[in-house]
């Protein structure tokens, strides 16, 4: 990025307002299609505003573990962030972060120039919005050229709204999977005590599912009060 490119990048950040966020959050199992006005006022050309209508693709977030982090690409961060993406894969532990991505759907841009004041196309827009009722809508003032970068705004407005509640739903799937994998072994057990031929598939069942330390001594309990497995 040459020095002009940065000054574009970094002037659309900062003149970028946005005026109505989203009131509903991100999906955290699927892609969420998110629908932007931006307005831009012509500098150039006093009295005209520039409306886009358009459509953002937030892709499902993915999670990132402190393993995951130690295989990432990061040639252009240097030997430093090199060795701390490799000591994160070693002493992270359970640290989890969630890694959101989103796609402008350049197929679904709305173009039109306005003739009027800013604030009077605002309302207009905000308006229409309103009686569309669309809990995924958001409005942006912004600049323009690149007024793609403007949508740097909303994006970060939704994943800092979205974030928590993707967390929980992710610690609820997770916390349900794990409790459902734990009715199944205790049915398992259970079916083995009665029928000592399903040894063999409870050991298995319990090394894929990394659960052999947990359950190894009353397996073993329970091999020894059938008589030996089979």
């Amino acid at each position: 990025m040459n020095n002009k490119q940065q000054f574009d990048f970094w002037y659309a950040v900062n003149n970028t307002e946005l005026v109505q966020s989203p009131t509903s959050r991100l999906e955290t199992f699927g892609e969420t299609m998110v629908n932007y006005h931006l307005l831009c006022e012509q500098m150039d050309d006093v009295g005209k505003v520039v409306v886009r209508e358009g459509q953002l693709k937030a892709l499902k977030p993915e999670i990132i573990t402190s393993q995951s982090l130690g295989q990432l690409n990061l040639e252009d961060f240097g030997q430093d962030a090199r060795q701390y993406a490799d000591w994160l894969a070693e002493h992270g532990g359970d640290l989890k972060v969630l890694q959101y991505g989103f796609r402008i759907q350049k197929q679904e841009i709305k173009k039109y120039t306005v003739t009027d004041r800013l604030d009077h196309v605002m309302e207009r827009v905000k308006n229409d919005v309103t009686a569309k009722n669309d809990p995924l809508s958001a409005i942006l003032i912004g600049v323009d050229s690149p007024w793609e970068v403007c949508l740097l705004k909303l994006m970060v407005e939704l994943v800092q709204h979205s974030a928590k509640g993707n967390i929980l739903d992710i610690q609820h799937q997770t916390f349900d999977l794990h409790t459902s994998l734990e009715e199944n072994i205790e049915r398992d057990f259970l079916e083995a005590s009665r029928n000592s031929s399903k040894i063999n598939e409870l050991a298995e069942r319990l090394k894929q599912n990394g659960l052999w330390e947990k359950y190894e001594d009353r397996f073993f309990t329970l091999v020894k009060a059938s008589g030996g497995r089979d």
